[in-house]
């Protein structure tokens, strides 16, 4: 007989089904699903596994309009631990993004440590060889201390992590912002390559295989780590430090490669890793995609701590973890392989017919659920929350964008421009990545990371992206930008866009503006992916991203992954000869809506956020490809936060030392100077070319349907200078933008 308690656990009650974060009518399913009171323990494994960061259950009725289908995928969403693209040559890359938010609010050292842990084993328990790390962060202001305390934790985390791991960190963004005060964003990509046949499964079949548990051993750091990410951020939140759980990359360098061991062997029918809600999760949805059952001996399990109920042995997150599933005659050449890698392989279980889940300890029955009535996509609740446009729309956009008096000192703009966190150069932060282990990076000032895939001569490329203002002031309009800019990005390195991945961010989804939010962003980065053709492999959403005062600006975070045939063909964002034309590929509009100029001005989030015509920024970036392959052009830089003017003081400043550039003419010269200077008008590409290959650029800008104008001259003067209205020395213009962020954290030295 199942037992109802376990050392003086409670008896299981609505109210304790409630403070484990179920509804009323969650615990009544439950209790219809078991035809019974469950046990303290079969509470925990449904509180986590129907928690939203597990069952994603308020997301993913929405998530399924995603596009999640592509000729070049090999595992489309949801199907793994991450999505898989082909690239040839009997290759695949996988990669995902995930987010580490509550805990790095709580502690951020560790909280953004073991983001990036998390996400590197979801890589290679695809068995694939991680080969890069992106991240996308987002802040408070920094003249709060708190959000410097953050903020240095968060980047020391993941430096940390990564660099101990051996992942080189390629790319990634940071914003700073308000909204984010109490409530950071850390949210972790990792990429890895496989050989095609060579995949993993996150899978439980073969009734009498083994149930192993390998890696580290188990303690009660993290438990109801997913429930404490499925609720917001308060004052409370200090004290569920248990919660985060810490890492230890060295460990996970050593199972890293004992997994990809024992997968090239062929000794594995299955894996998966143990991460939000521990062993329950992993032994839930292997057995659940198996349509097969466990029967596991918690007393099998290696511990590091000592008198662990059932209840925190199941819903540890300890890292550096995994569940694998094998045949019974592979059991000694497991246990070889993880034992030279100094780790444990221990058997705690066999995969069982009929679909159930039992779990004894001590020699007693503490769980018999069914797993398929635990997961996504199967007996997990599916929600769809009400949504209602925000009231603050209305208000934002009605503002006048002419009421806003023109500059003064257009000199002083820039540099203020420069020294905005969010603008300023990220080298305060990269630098303490190592962004060249492994040596597949390829080290020039890109708009995406290049990567070398070694064997070949191509080079996959990487960006995050996402504007939280855009999509604040129009939640469609601003899911579309955020996949037409990671793309952008990655076309400006003459690399073909070809899938994302992302991490949605948002507030409490129960709060109907917020729930509106979600599903309009989700909406538009729908319509973006099937216009551009970069379908959705999977990624992350996490909700309740807000303290007790406001939620976080919406963020839905693209993880963009491009393909590039020719890695020496790499187009660089920086100008590069003297005497080059400078070009602008686009059409300027003027925008100024939700701009980092607009914010610097009035101090506060105004306006409707750029348009954006897709078929049009389709049609730039095919032109932008097609002018990297024939190499006609010698750079291409993306105009985004800050706008022209910082897009071409960026192009000076990552230029050789005596470079700069002479700026003769504006697209439109009707327009206020202000406005083409600093807004942040979508689907602009600033590009150099040399003066003999003009008349084939704007042969080949007429196929495509994009505007092209010739608008100044890169030259041998240190300079920018642009018309009557900016010109300033680049060494002046270099050290503000390389010296902000270090000054504002005070870290000067």
């Amino acid at each position: 007989m199942l037992q109802q308690q376990e050392h003086n656990e409670p008896d299981v009650d609505l109210n304790l089904a409630l403070e484990h974060g179920l509804t009323e009518e969650e615990y009544k399913r439950i209790l219809e699903i078991l035809g019974r009171v469950p046990s303290y323990t079969e509470l925990g494994i449904y509180s986590v596994m129907w928690s939203e960061h597990c069952s994603y259950k308020n997301s993913i009725a929405v998530l399924k309009t995603l596009p999640r289908s592509g000729a070049r995928l090999l595992v489309e969403a949801g199907e793994e631990n991450a999505g898989v693209v082909d690239i040839g040559d009997g290759l695949g890359i996988a990669f995902k993004i995930e987010s580490h938010n509550h805990p790095s609010a709580v502690e951020p050292y560790q909280g953004a440590a073991t983001g990036v842990g998390g996400i590197l084993r979801d890589i290679f328990t695809m068995g694939a060889r991680p080969i890069a790390a992106l991240n996308s962060l987002r802040f408070g202001e920094l003249s709060n201390d708190r959000v410097k305390y953050l903020f240095k934790g968060v980047v020391k985390g993941i430096g940390d992590y990564g660099n101990s791991f051996g992942v080189p960190t390629v790319a990634g963004e940071v914003y700073f912002d308000p909204s984010y005060t109490d409530n950071p964003l850390v949210n972790a990509m990792a990429v890895g390559v496989v050989e095609r046949g060579k995949m993993a499964r996150a899978i439980a079949k073969g009734t009498g295989n083994l149930v192993m548990i390998v890696g580290s051993s188990t303690g009660r750091d993290g438990i109801h780590g997913a429930t404490f990410a499925s609720e917001e951020i308060s004052e409370k939140s200090e004290a569920k430090r248990p919660s985060v759980q810490v890492g230890d990359p060295f460990t996970e360098k050593l199972l890293l490669e004992a997994t990809l061991e024992a997968i090239s062997a062929g000794l594995i029918v299955g894996i998966q890793d143990m991460g939000a809600a521990g062993l329950t999760c992993s032994s839930m949805e292997m057995s659940a995609k198996g349509s097969s059952g466990m029967r596991l001996d918690l007393d099998a399990v290696p511990l590091r701590e000592k008198s662990m109920s059932s209840y925190e042995i199941l819903l540890s997150e300890s890292q550096e973890r995994m569940l694998l599933v094998a045949e019974p005659k592979d059991e000694i050449a497991l246990k070889k392989i993880f034992d030279k890698w100094d780790l444990h392989a221990v058997t705690i279980g066999e995969v069982t017919m009929g679909g159930r889940v039992q779990v004894y300890h001590r020699g007693e029955l503490k769980a018999d659920v069914p797993a398929e009535t635990l997961v996504l996509g199967g007996g997990a609740p599916v929600y769809s929350r009400e949504a209602r446009e925000p009231q603050y729309l209305k208000e934002v956009r009605s503002f006048d964008p002419t009421s806003l008096p023109l500059p003064k000192d257009y000199n002083k703009v820039l540099m203020d421009l420069l020294r905005s966190p969010t603008v300023a150069c990220k080298r305060w932060v990269y630098h303490q990545y190592d962004s060249m282990v492994r040596t597949g990076t390829v080290p020039v000032s890109y708009d995406a990371a290049v990567v070398r895939i070694k064997g070949t001569k191509k080079a996959i490329v990487l960006k995050t992206d996402c504007n939280g203002r855009f999509v604040y002031l129009n939640p469609r309009r601003g899911g579309q930008i955020a996949v037409a800019e990671a793309a952008r990005n990655v076309a400006c390195t003459g690399a073909t866009p070809v899938a994302i991945t992302n991490c949605l961010n948002f507030g409490n989804p129960y709060n109907p503006e917020v729930y509106w939010q979600f599903k309009e962003a989700v909406t538009g980065i729908g319509d973006a992916c099937r216009v551009l053709d970069t379908p959705v492999t999977g990624g992350n959403v996490s909700f309740y991203n807000e303290s007790p005062d406001a939620a976080v600006l919406p963020t839905p975070v693209i993880g963009m992954l491009g393909l590039l045939s020719d890695a020496e063909k790499a187009v660089p964002s920086a100008f590069q000869s003297s005497g080059d034309l400078i070009l602008l590929l686009g059409k300027e509009l003027g925008e100024i809506g939700g701009s980092e100029y607009l914010f610097q001005q009035s101090r506060q989030l105004l306006g409707d956020a750029p348009a954006m015509d897709l078929n049009a920024e389709k049609s730039l970036q095919a032109l932008c490809i097609e002018l990297s392959a024939k190499s006609l052009i010698n750079s291409a830089h993306d105009c985004a936060e800050g706008g022209l003017a910082v897009a071409l003081a960026e192009a000076v400043i990552e230029s050789a030392s005596d470079l700069g550039a002479t700026i003769t003419n504006f697209p439109d010269p009707t327009m206020r100077p202000d406005f083409s200077l600093f807004g942040e008008t979508q689907s602009r590409i600033i590009a150099s070319c040399n003066p003999s290959n003009f008349d084939r650029l704007r042969t080949a800008a007429d196929r495509h349907g994009v505007q092209l104008t010739q608008i100044g001259r890169v030259d041998y003067n240190p300079r920018l200078s642009i018309r009557d209205r900016i010109d300033l020395g680049v060494a002046e213009l270099r050290g503000v933008y390389r010296s902000a962020i270090s000054i504002a954290v005070g870290e000067t030295g």
